[in-house]
C-alpha cells in the first residue's frame, strides 16, 4: 500500500490506501498494547472515535495526519530495508 501512495500516478484510491495503512499500523500497535488499555474507560468508545476520524472525508482526517506526520517519514527512513528483507523473502519462498 505504501508503494502504491507514493507511485507517481495518484488517484483516488490514495485516500482508502493511507487509510488502510494508518488502520494496520494501529492494528499491530493494538495487539500489543491491548492487554492494559482495554481495561481504561470507554477505551472502546474512543478507539472507535479515533477510527470515525481516521475515515472522516475532510482534509485534516486523521488518517492523512498520521501518514505525513508518523509513518511516511519512518518509512521513507527504512524503505531500503524493508526492500532488502522482502526481496530475501521473495527469492526464498
Amino acid at each position: 500500500s505504501i508503494k502504491a501512495i507514493e507511485s507517481s500516478s495518484k488517484e483516488d484510491d490514495t485516500t482508502w490506501l493511507t487509510y488502510w495503512v494508518v488502520y494496520g499500523v494501529f492494528s499491530i500497535a493494538e495487539s500489543f498494547s491491548d492487554l492494559f488499555l482495554y481495561w481504561f474507560p470507554f477505551y472502546y468508545a474512543g478507539k472507535c472515535l479515533f477510527l470515525v476520524w481516521c475515515m472522516a472525508p475532510v482534509s485534516w482526517n486523521g488518517s492523512q495526519v498520521l501518514y505525513q506526520n508518523i509513518i511516511r517519514p519512518f518509512f521513507l527512513k527504512h524503505h531500503q530495508a524493508v526492500d532488502n528483507v522482502l526481496g530475501n523473502l521473495g527469492t526464498k519462498a
